[in-house]
């Protein structure tokens, strides 16, 4: 069974994109091996928004070999391709794509859908790449909510580009 990891970089101010989506303000930094991150996930679980944002780089399958789950209330429920739409009981399918899985699944972005599966105790890592930047304004990493979460340091990584990853275990991975 895989583990649900919301791998994601954020601004030193708690953001994961501009309010447009955008997301130009990331660092880059060479000694990040991102084929071997990507190597760790059998699939992803994103918002549309974050997926749309995706495909507007020009790839019409942005994650081949991987399959990618979108959560949509906009788009049909169905299958594309390696893509999967759903609008709605996210919740048990992501605890199913768990299940299903012998990596981990990436939940690749959403501060709605973190919040939802967060909420759901499907979250079992939450892993952050603090990029040396204050946005002031943006999609916050966590929507608002009414659920805290208690989370248990496991590592932190420092990269020479300014970089700070931290790695915690959620209450669901603790129990």
């Amino acid at each position: 069974m895989g583990r649900l990891r919301y791998n994601v970089a954020i601004s030193l101010d708690g953001f994961i994109a501009r309010p447009d989506g955008s997301y130009d303000w990331i660092v880059e930094d060479a000694t990040i091996d991102f084929e071997a991150l990507y190597a760790e996930f059998d699939a992803l679980v994103m918002g549309r928004k974050t997926y749309d944002v995706v495909r507007a780089q020009g790839l019409s399958e942005p994650f081949a070999g991987v399959h990618a789950v979108v959560v949509s209330r906009s788009h049909q429920p169905g299958v594309e391709g390696n893509t999967t739409y759903i609008n709605e009981a996210v919740a048990e399918h992501v605890q199913k794509l768990k299940e299903d899985t012998e990596k981990d699944v990436w939940l690749f972005g959403g501060g709605e859908l973190f919040r939802h599966l967060l909420d759901a105790g499907l979250v079992d890592t939450v892993e952050v790449a603090i990029m040396p930047v204050l946005l002031g304004q943006g999609i916050p990493m966590l929507a608002p909510g009414a659920s805290p979460a208690s989370l248990k340091f496991t590592s932190s990584v420092q990269l020479q580009s300014g970089i700070v990853i931290l790695t915690y275990d959620t209450d669901a991975r603790a129990a």
